[in-house]
């Protein structure tokens, strides 16, 4: 079995939990109604791939990891970081900004 990368409405909801963001700041981030958001998520509608895109790109840029699904296991989504890492990143964005990805 070859990887394939799985990105819909049970991940997306899984995801948004994971890394603490509301649908309020998802249709900030990208420009799409919360409503369509909250409807996707609970698989009541279909987004187009563009829109579905923006949501991705913005539960990774805070910590969310889509696992493919392969022969390893299934596909799925947990946190980019461990706890300790987090722990970390909150600390050093305190102290003065945000951390770049390439410095964790």
């Amino acid at each position: 079995m070859q990887e394939k990368h799985v990105f819909n409405s049970n991940l997306a909801r899984a995801a948004r939990a994971l890394v603490g963001i509301s649908t309020w700041y998802i249709a900030d981030e990208t420009g799409i109604e919360r409503t369509k958001i909250r409807k996707f998520e609970r698989g009541i509608i279909s987004l187009p791939e563009k829109q579905r895109e923006a949501i991705k790109d913005v539960l990774i840029q805070h910590g969310a990891l889509f696992l493919p699904d392969s022969n390893a296991g299934g596909y799925g989504v947990r946190l980019k970081y461990s706890s300790s890492k987090t722990r970390q990143i909150d600390r050093w964005e305190a102290e003065g900004g945000p951390v770049a990805e390439d410095d964790v």
